[in-house]
């Protein structure tokens, strides 16, 4: 089957961006990822934008596909359906060349809501001697949102990002809710300046565009709803304090592992 690739190019020597349009023959389970090396490879070796590890774990092909932003090495050609593909850069960042943009803005707004574990004691952060103990269910609470992988799809489908770019984000609140969430954080205080600021999470309008485009089904828009929650909670005097986690020396063993601790048993059967 033929397709007509319509990609967007931009060259930073020129004034204007433009399209330009390429038709390749696809066969089942091609990637889009796989159709535009093929481009480059044997057709247009000007052609530019970013690729990694091919297997949806890096989120580098982050781009536009037919209007939904899309990781390319995850899209396959012939389930868009279509004899016609337009290939455009994320929306909300520079574009650098052709399909490359500067996500400078969505590291700095990652960075900007302290997306690590923040401890109380100082000394026991710096020099640690003791590791923290973690339940399969406290692990559970924030687990989905732990599987971000920063692509910047989110952003680029993202309405009020679009509009403000000092807009927080859907991942870096997202971000920010995975380490309130850890029971072994104690940083919501220190976050909360960013957070609740007006730029921050209540200038989400919840319009949820972000969940839809997530290639991981991370929900960041569930995720900002909760944070919501916790700010208000917390205004209000309500907030619960947070049960911080155990501390366990390194390389100790507990003489006798508590049952929350205990994940369960697997045993294999033989097939009958």
């Amino acid at each position: 089957m033929i397709v007509k690739f319509k990609v967007f190019r931009y060259n930073p020597s020129l004034e204007k961006p433009y399209y330009s349009e390429y038709e390749l023959e696809v066969y089942k389970g091609m990637t889009v990822l796989e159709a535009l090396n093929e481009i480059k490879a044997k057709i247009d070796s000007t052609l530019s934008w970013r690729q990694s590890c091919r297997m949806g774990v890096c989120g580098s092909c982050a781009m536009v596909i037919n209007g939904k932003p899309s990781l390319a090495c995850q899209t396959q050609v012939l389930e868009l359906k279509s004899d016609e593909i337009i290939i455009e850069p994320l929306k909300s960042f520079p574009v650098i060349k052709d399909l490359a943009c500067d996500l400078n803005n969505l590291f700095r707004h990652h960075t900007s809501v302290k997306p690590y574990i923040i401890r109380k004691d100082l000394e026991e952060t710096t020099s640690p001697d003791s590791e923290f103990i973690q339940t399969p269910e406290e692990l559970e609470n924030y687990l989905q949102f732990a599987y971000c992988i920063k692509c910047g799809a989110c952003i680029s489908a993202c309405p009020i990002s679009q509009s403000n770019e000092e807009f927080l984000g859907p991942q870096a609140l997202m971000s920010a809710l995975r380490y309130i969430y850890d029971n072994r954080d104690d940083g919501f205080e220190d976050r909360l300046s960013i957070l609740d600021s007006p730029n921050g999470c209540f200038r989400c309008h919840f319009a949820q565009s972000c969940s839809y485009v997530c290639p991981k089904g991370v929900d960041p828009a569930k995720a900002i709803q909760y944070l919501k929650r916790e700010i208000v909670l917390y205004s209000l005097g309500i907030k619960k304090k947070k049960k911080l986690a155990q501390t366990q020396k390194l390389g100790e063993k507990l003489s006798e592992v508590p049952e929350k601790y205990k994940y369960p048993e697997f045993t294999l059967s033989k097939p009958t």
